[in-house]
């Protein structure tokens, strides 16, 4: 039989790491049927921007670089936190971020952007939203200016190429992945 509330009650939160990168708690939730399931693990992060970048010449602007998660070397699209220092709110300051992550890991700019998409960036463990982008004619406009944390290459690929390597799982990071696959969409609806 269906329920017609499905919102569970957290009852108990511990914060078992809170820095300035991220806050992982161990909760406890109450079922609307009244069971209680824990531990429950969870956190928070940064709202992010992913930015499908092209060049007039139709390559795609890609970075490599090492991801601990999965303890490899990933090609992914430009991307990175939102900081609360980013102008406005919502969609206008991920832009900003976006606009900033794009020339900080590129030395690209673009005067044409389209917001793609909003979306839960992990909604099963995470509260973080990633914000897509798509910017086109991107051109260079400075060297990289890369964060501490930050070691990586730009690359320029083809849409084929793009293809290939998520194909054959050279295109790892998820969120990315369906980056493309707007951006696609949005490509063929224009």
């Amino acid at each position: 039989m269906p329920y017609d509330n499905l919102v569970c009650e957290e009852i108990r939160c511990e914060h078992l790491v809170r820095d300035q990168w991220i806050d992982f708690r161990r909760s406890a939730y109450r079922f609307p049927d009244g069971r209680v399931f824990e531990p429950y693990y969870s956190y928070t992060r940064r709202d992010y921007s992913v930015i499908v970048a092209s060049d007039p010449e139709g390559r795609f602007l890609c970075v490599r670089q090492f991801r601990q998660g999965v303890k490899e070397v990933t090609t992914e699209f430009p991307a990175g936190g939102i900081e609360k220092t980013d102008a406005a709110s919502g969609t206008a300051y991920a832009l900003s971020a976006a606009k900033r992550e794009l020339r900080e890991e590129t030395g690209y700019e673009s005067e044409e952007w389209e917001h793609l998409l909003t979306i839960p960036s992990q909604a099963t463990l995470s509260d973080n939203y990633a914000y897509i982008f798509r910017a086109k004619n991107c051109r260079p406009a400075s060297s990289q200016k890369l964060d501490d944390m930050e070691l990586l290459n730009v690359l320029k690929f083809s849409a084929a190429e793009i293809e290939e390597m998520i194909s054959s799982g050279r295109f790892q990071q998820a969120v990315h992945v369906m980056a493309w696959l707007l951006a696609c969409r949005q490509s063929v609806s224009a």
